[in-house]
């Protein structure tokens, strides 16, 4: 044993002594850069990816999770405050459905199963309605859960005392319920008021003015309905006219901010909103024609009567209700000749008949204001900001305050007036806010050199080891080419064959040119035999 391990350890040190003091350092820096690359590679390799298994739990609930996954020696992780907990990837889906086999996760509130889980006969009636009531604000505060935008829900009910006399008026219940929502998400008037629809028809002779809705943030969510209709006129009036201030004021800012810098540019914008909605109706009558103020000529009659001759005079009464002139003429004299000539021109006209249902714009932009202050190019020199650009942008500005306000309002919006609702102060800003700017997340550097240092060494190392291999094989090629070449002994014909003496003898000679000691150890047996 102790031969054949000097045997192999005998090569590695002459192969180590051979080599120089440099190829050592090299050999033993590849050898623990290689063993350091092993372990990182196995350590990401091996490692459990864990993923979130429940989120937004409570603590009683993660609780519960936790001491089941212990129980079945599964590796977990709590984060989130206690919210969150993590298991392996490849077993999520199994406990999802394991877990929710045996009722998991548990809040430890009292829902509607309690009651057929725990039902008993010395229960009390003031104890049932506690677990009633518990119940219900339970099951109502899952609901809310259901809702898209809502993280959690709590839910505080009031129930009126069951008057024991018909004749007493029924109290209302009243609801508080308060909404952990999601940042940034924003409930439509018609979400909040399936909401609130959803709370009163939960609970029993729950009226929609006796529920409160806030959420974690102290924001109330109004309903808006013939109840509160002067709060949500007045609520939308202003909503109306901050809208109306943000959209100019956002639309000044980017303008002077893509020319003078974001940093440099303040807007203020102050807004008079109109809020009279008219509703009128118009009856109109033109003529077609109004040059000449005539209708169109849709049916026209003319009657010409004539008599010639004597005779009696015409008889009969003039048809005329007028004492004027009727264009009738009586002859002088009873038996002269005369002459009679009646004409009817009749023409019906038509004329333009208009009926217009008017309905005004809920609200008009009666006035504007518009403050801006700019900071100069050099802060401390308001003179390094020119006269010309300060009057470019009062131009810009009239040409928006100019179209903003209604024309009806101010019919006679002169250049004066937009001065005086525009103005432009350039000074140095002396309250403005720095930020530390945040360090951008890089690589040192001496991970470059690290990874160099360790591709350079794996690329020796894989050109060794190829030259060591190629050089193996061109030993055993050699190796098996000699072989292959090695002439073959023929015997001569004429040489006489050899005896067993003479073949003993051979072998002896051998013996004793290549191992001595053997040989010296034979004779000495041969000796000891005689």
């Amino acid at each position: 044993m102790k031969e054949s391990l000097q045997k192999f350890i005998n090569p590695i040190k002459e192969y180590w002594s051979s080599r120089s003091k440099k190829q050592r350092i090299i050999m033993i820096s590849a050898a623990v850069c290689i063993l350091l690359a092993a372990g990182v590679i196995s350590f990401f390799t091996t490692r459990t990816n864990l993923v979130p298994l429940y989120s937004n739990l409570t603590p009683s609930e993660t609780g519960s999770i936790k001491e089941s996954l212990d129980g079945r020696g599964i590796e977990s992780e709590i984060i989130d405050g206690g919210q969150t907990i993590k298991v392996p990837e490849d077993i999520v889906d199994t406990l999802k459905v394991e877990l929710a086999a045996e009722g998991l996760p548990k809040s430890g509130s009292i829902d509607y199963s309690f009651f057929s889980q725990n039902a008993g006969m010395g229960t009390t009636e003031n104890e049932f309605n506690v677990l009633k009531l518990d119940a219900m604000q339970t099951e109502l505060a899952n609901l809310i859960k259901g809702i898209e935008g809502i993280n959690d829900a709590k839910v505080m009910i009031n129930l009126p005392e069951t008057s024991l006399f018909v004749s007493d008026d029924v109290g209302k219940a009243s609801a508080s319920i308060v909404l952990n929502t999601k940042p940034g998400y924003q409930f439509e008037q018609n979400q909040i008021k399936a909401l609130y629809q959803l709370v009163s028809k939960s609970v029993p002779n729950l009226p929609t003015d006796n529920i409160v809705i806030m959420n974690q943030n102290f924001e109330y969510f109004d309903l808006k309905n013939e109840n509160n209709l002067s709060g949500s006129i007045f609520a939308n009036q202003q909503e109306v006219k901050k809208e109306v201030e943000r959209d100019v004021q956002r639309q000044v800012q980017s303008m002077l901010g893509t020319l003078m810098g974001q940093d440099r540019v303040v807007v203020s914008v102050t807004a008079d909103i109109d809020f009279t909605q008219e509703n009128r109706e118009e009856n109109l009558v033109t003529p077609v024609d109004e040059e000449n103020m005539e209708g169109i000529a849709i049916s026209a009659q003319k009657i010409t009567e004539a008599y010639t001759g004597s005779g009696n005079v015409p008889e009969g009464v003039p048809q005329s209700e007028t004492t004027g002139d009727t264009g009738y003429k009586e002859p002088e004299t009873s038996t002269s000749n005369g002459d009679y000539e009646k004409v009817d021109d009749t023409i019906n006209y038509e004329i333009n008949r208009i009926r217009k249902e008017i309905v005004e714009s809920p609200f008009k932009v009666r006035d504007l204001g518009i403050q801006v202050m700019v900071e100069p190019p050099k802060a401390d020199n308001p003179d390094s900001l020119s006269q010309e650009r300060v009057d470019d942008i009062k131009n810009m500005l009239a040409t928006i305050v100019r179209t903003s306000i209604d024309k009806n309002a101010n019919p006679e919006l002169t250049d004066e007036a937009i001065d005086q609702k525009i103005s432009v102060s350039v000074q140095p800003f002396e309250g403005k806010v720095s930020f530390d700017e945040e360090e951008k997340f890089s690589i040192p550097w001496w991970v470059y050199v690290i990874g160099g240092v360790l591709v350079a060494v794996i690329g020796l190392l894989v050109f060794l080891f190829i030259r060591a291999k190629r050089n193996k094989w061109d030993d055993e090629e050699e190796d098996r080419i000699e072989d292959f070449i090695q002439p073959v002994d023929i015997p001569d014909v004429n040489e006489s064959h050899e005896t067993e003496n003479s073949l003993r003898r051979k072998q002896l000679e051998k013996m004793a040119k290549e191992k001595p000691e053997e040989f010296a150890k034979l004779l000495r047996s041969w000796i000891a035999e005689d």
